[in-house]
């Protein structure tokens, strides 16, 4: 009796562990798209892929798991590092939506490896490998920022523009808030510099931000060519 009882405890223990282990460990991704003008136009500057220049739209920066109080997991499994050659049929994809602008030059790589590690590591309960790339393509796809600025008559020019016309014109054009990341340029002006959206923890399906970053821009806001 006593050796079944200890059969059952320990049963049961394994259970929990196994439930604790594909659990979804976070309440919701940010959705992240950069746009490179704004990345380039700084003190430190860019560098272009070794693919050449990418096409003057917004690129994904990232897809990071995060919880409704505002902070996130990160580095969440050392043991499953990046591995290119699960995401080979979407390289010519990453290289075009996803291109890297650090210097020295690259071909996206380190940049992906990057992001996987810190980031796509603590979604592995929910997507693999291949699954949070293609993920973040698809989200890419589904929203148009670009056109939704252009549509309202924000041009990338090096005008500026109101943080309040900017964000109208990017829920107006995908139907969700957005939270928009400034950073500055060379003589210290405000650029619109990232736009963050908000998706459940499938992956898949955009809902409006449970808690936005910490950060603010100025009221007139730069829109730089690139």
């Amino acid at each position: 009796m006593k050796s079944n009882s200890s059969t059952l405890i320990k049963l049961l223990v394994l259970g929990c562990l196994s439930v604790v282990c594909v659990a979804e460990d976070f309440d919701f991704f940010y959705f992240v798209q950069q746009w490179p003008g704004s990345y380039c136009d700084t003190k430190k500057s860019c560098c272009y892929p070794t693919t050449g220049k990418p096409a003057a739209d917004f690129g994904i920066h990232g897809l990071w798991p995060n919880y409704k109080d505002g902070s996130y997991p990160s580095n969440c499994d050392p043991s499953n590092p990046f591995d290119q050659s699960e995401i080979s049929d979407l390289r010519s994809s990453m290289q075009k939506e996803w291109p890297t602008l650090a210097c020295p030059s690259g071909s996206g790589i380190e940049f992906w490896t990057h992001e996987w590690e810190k980031h796509g590591t603590c979604s592995e309960s929910v997507i693999d490998q291949h699954g949070y790339f293609a993920a973040a393509l698809n989200l890419k796809k589904k929203l148009n920022l670009l056109q939704a600025l252009k549509s309202a008559g924000i041009q990338p020019n090096g005008d500026s523009y109101s943080l309040g016309n900017i964000k109208d014109a990017v829920k107006s054009g995908t139907g969700f808030t957005p939270f928009i990341e400034c950073n500055v340029d060379e003589s210290g002006n405000s650029q619109l510099y990232q736009v963050y959206f908000c998706v459940d923890t499938s992956g898949s399906d955009l809902i409006e931000c449970p808690v936005f970053p910490h950060g603010k821009c100025g009221s007139q806001i730069e829109f730089p060519s690139f």
